[in-house]
Formats: C-alpha cells, structure tokens, sequence
C-alpha cells in the first residue's frame, strides 16, 4: 500500500487504547502528520528532518500534564495548513490555559506557537516546546547552533549516547538531512538539547528552559508565557530523494541469533501465585525468576522464603534483586546467612541502594568481596535499577562484578502507541553505549516494562503495593496483540544487540489484575 491509498484521517485502537487521528499535511515540499496538537515525522524528498514538535507542561516531580484539547480548527489544503486549537492543562493544584496556532506555509517553512496564562500559582520544571530529532539521519552530523549572543558553534549530533546535553543555549540551528539544509529558530526561552536515548527514548530532544536553572520554577497566578519555533526549509536536495511509497515485509529463515537469558519478575502484589499461574508459567519454561528484596525494610526475609518457595515449584533460578542503605554490613550478613540457611538456585544477584541510583563503587568493591567469600559461585550485577540515564552519567567501575545492568521502558516521556513502538530502537543504542564501559562484562537488562515502574526523580525502587487491585502500576495493553508484539520487539532488538540477560516484569500481576490469565 502506498501512501496515496491511505485515507487522510486514521485511527487506531490497541489494547483499549485509542489514538487520536492523524491527518497528512503538506507545506510546500514538507510532508508531516497533525495529531493530538502535535506535529510528527516532518519530512522531505523521504527524509526525516523532524520527528515530532510537540509542547509539554511538567509539574516539580517532572510528570506529565495530559491537557484536553478545545476549540481546534484545522483548515488543510494542497501546499499549506492552518491550526488552532487550545490546551488545558490541570492537575491537582497547577491549572494552565495557552492557545496553539500552527501555520504550514507553501514556501516550505513551519511556524508552531503558543500564548499560555497561569490560572492559579504553582511549581513546574518545564512549559513549553520540545523538539525531537530523529536519531538516524542525524547521528555523527553536525550541527551550527548559534547562542543567544548570536555567536556560531558547530556541534555533532552523538553516536554513542551522551550523557550530557550536546547542545546548550540554542537561539536557533542548522542541520542537512540527505542533501537539504534545516533551519529551526526559537524564542520565548532558552532552549538545549538532550540524548533522550538514556530513557530509551529513540530521538534527540530539544527542550525550552536550561537544566541549569533552579527548578521546580514557581509561575505566579496570572503569569503569562509565549513562544515560538520556525522551521525553514533552506535548500532542497535536487539529486534525488523521493518519497518512500511502499513497505516491504519479508522472512529470512536463514537468520539465527542466540537468545539471552529471558526471565520474569515476581509481582509487587501481596499475594503469591495461584496454582493456575504455577501451571501456566511452569509451561513457559523461563530461565529465571526476578524478586527484588528489600533488606532495609523488617520482614524481607518472608518475601525471600515466599520467592523461594515460588522459584521451586516453577523450577526457576531466582534472580535476586537486593536492597542495601547505610546499614549495608548488617543487612549483608543477614542476607548471606538467609542464603547459607535455604540455599536457593540463583542465577544472579543486582546490588541496588535505597536512596542512590546506583551503589557507590567503594561499596560494590566491599560488598562483592564479601559475598564472593561467602558465596563463591555466585554471579552479581552492579547499575541501577532506573533507567539506562542514571548509569550513563555515573558508569560503575568496578571489576569485582559480572555484568552491567539497568531497567527499559518506553513511556518516560510519552504514553502513546506510536512513540512506544518508535522506541523499541533504542533498546539497541543503550546497550551499544554501555559496552563502552562494561568492561567486558555482560549486560543485564532488569526489568524490560511496558511501563514505567516508579518515578527515578523521586525514588529508587517501586511503591509498596498493600492491595492486589493496583490498576495505576498495570499497563492494559500488555494484555493485548499490541503489547505482544512490543515484546517480541523487545527480546528481537535485545536479542541482536547480544544482552546476557532479560527480565520481563509482573507479567503475572498485570494479567491478574486484568481477569486475563
């Protein structure tokens, strides 16, 4: 099917999930979709110079506003496009209103701004644009910012993943994609752009509001805020790109790859397997069993027996995910003499702090010489239980473990079906940036979710669950075709990029709580 044979509006559902319309749209030689009051997969000539403008609301814990949508006009024609629309944006105490206009005009050039007021006083750590840059076609190229004093800097777009902003104070910039030459200019804030493939997100991300500043930023009641990006189209590539009219699906069976350890992770319900998800996941045939202990907390060695108890009857090794703060030495000889006493099957053991992102390296070194003594045949992991971010900025040192490891999910900053599908990539970027300080060791991917766990700007580990109906942790299209193929998706890309390990997380609890399994 080509791209003329689809209609101009389509919607999907997946897993009770409904997307918004995309409507097709044209502004002189660029092509892009309209949905939901954001703009993706600006192209030109088949190339993509853009793969989404969008703008965002975060609060001081750096959550999402989901805005509702209103008064949205769309005037559409063959070169050229006019949008209103107005978003608000409320949630608990914040309460903010802007009117967006977007104007594609037939010279090849994009304007998408905005007018917003405060309508109550509150704490934010961000408002405004975001633009994504797609990864392929930009990485390794360079890149002319020029900073607010007007002065030009040429950059390159990373190849490995960076864990800090390549690019900072941005007054507008400069980039070819294929043989066409892109010009983006902001105003209204200072803008900078991060490598969002440390949440595994697959795109660059220029953003308004420096890191640098102290956030969160009050905004008074009454406050007013505007802003504006323009995306010109400078020259057009005259030898040849053309627009990519079919897709072609095809099966090589002569393809093979390894398959890395693939395991589960125990739910964070309280209550433990029935015996139809015994028989169920028994037949499985996983390699492992992910629980993660909290050695802090009284009462981590009833979870521990029950963990046990469970990896038996599944005939599983345990992967032991374990909790240490400031009182590391005591809980550590509790934890060696729980192993010494049931003497599980393990097939590895992640060192995660209560309040650190990641184990200083002095402690790995302690707490790994140690229980090497004690448990010589064991395998341990050091890295974070966050995201691939948190190690990227801080990579452990130390020699004394056996793999490097780090948690996916694909909704850090989106919960849409497009961008969770967009983000599968990445799960390759991050595991080819962490083989440049592994070490040689193997690389542990614990958990891959479908949806984010806890909030690592906050907190470490997920929330106690004290009741088995805990929709909020619980993603439903997990249980359906789409969050299937998500992860198929994910052991493939995992798989190819040569991982160790894979841990999938509440597989169980997600479809118990859904009546689905």
């Amino acid at each position: 099917m080509s791209d003329r044979d689809l209609p101009d509006k389509i919607d999907i559902c997946c897993g009770g999930h409904i997307s918004p319309p995309c409507i097709r749209l044209k502004a002189g030689c660029l092509s892009m979709i309209y949905e939901d009051g954001s703009i993706r997969y600006i192209s030109v000539a088949g190339n993509e110079i853009i793969r989404m403008i969008y703008s965002a609301v975060r609060d001081r814990q750096w959550l999402t506003i989901n805005p509702v949508i209103s008064e949205e006009k769309i005037e559409s024609h063959s070169d050229s496009f006019n949008i209103e629309y107005r978003c608000n944006y409320v949630s608990g105490g914040i309460s903010f209103s802007a009117f967006y206009k977007i104007e594609g005009k037939s010279d090849n050039s994009l304007i998408f701004s905005f007018e917003g007021e405060a309508l109550s006083t509150f704490e934010k750590c961000r408002i405004g644009f975001c633009v994504l840059h797609p990864v392929e076609g930009c990485s390794g190229k360079p890149c002319i910012i020029t900073h607010s004093d007007g002065n030009p800097e040429t950059n390159i777009f990373p190849v490995e993943i960076s864990p800090d902003q390549p690019f900072t104070d941005i007054k507008s910039m400069n980039w070819k994609v294929g043989g066409s030459e892109c010009s983006l200019s902001f105003s209204g804030d200072i803008f900078e752009t991060e490598d969002q493939r440390n949440w595994t997100d697959a795109s660059y991300k220029t953003y308004c509001t420096p890191l640098s500043l102290p956030r969160p930023a009050t905004i008074r009641q009454g406050e007013k805020i505007s802003q504006r990006i323009e995306l010109k189209l400078l020259t057009l590539d005259s030898t040849g790109g053309h627009e990519k009219e079919d897709i072609f699906v095809s099966i090589n069976n002569s393809v093979s790859s390894v398959l890395p350890f693939i395991g589960i992770g125990r739910s964070t319900r309280p209550s433990p397997l029935t015996e139809d998800e015994f028989r169920i996941l028994r037949n499985l045939r996983f390699d492992h069993y992910r629980a993660d202990l909290y050695l802090f907390k009284a009462g981590w060695k009833q979870e521990a027996d029950l963990a046990s108890y469970e990896g038996v009857a599944l005939n599983y090794p345990l992967e032991l995910a374990i909790f240490f703060d400031e009182n590391y030495p005591a809980q550590l000889n509790e934890f060696i003499e729980w192993m010494t006493m049931r003497m599980p099957v393990i097939s590895v053991v992640s060192l995660f702090h209560r309040s650190e992102t990641e184990l200083p390296d002095k402690l790995i070194e302690t707490i790994a010489s140690i229980l090497r003594v004690a448990l010589p045949d064991i395998k341990m992991a050091c890295g974070t239980n966050a995201n691939f971010a948190q190690i990227n900025r801080q990579p452990p040192a130390s020699a004394n473990t056996d793999y490097i490891c780090y948690s996916i999910h694909p909704q850090e900053h989106a919960s849409d079906n497009t961008t969770i599908v967009e983000n599968l990539q990445s799960q390759v970027y991050t595991v080819s940036s962490a083989r440049r300080f592994a070490q040689g060791k193997g690389i542990w991917i614990s958990p891959v979710n479908i949806r984010r766990r806890f909030n690592a700007n906050v907190e470490n580990y997920e929330s106690q669950i004290t009741s088995d109906s805990f929709p909020t942790q619980a993603d439903s299209r997990l249980m359906s075709v789409f969050g299937g193929c998500w992860a198929a998706g994910s052991v493939k890309y995992l798989c190819e990029a040569g991982v160790s390990g894979i841990t999938f997380f509440e597989t169980v609890g997600e479809r118990y709580n859904s009546g689905q399994l």
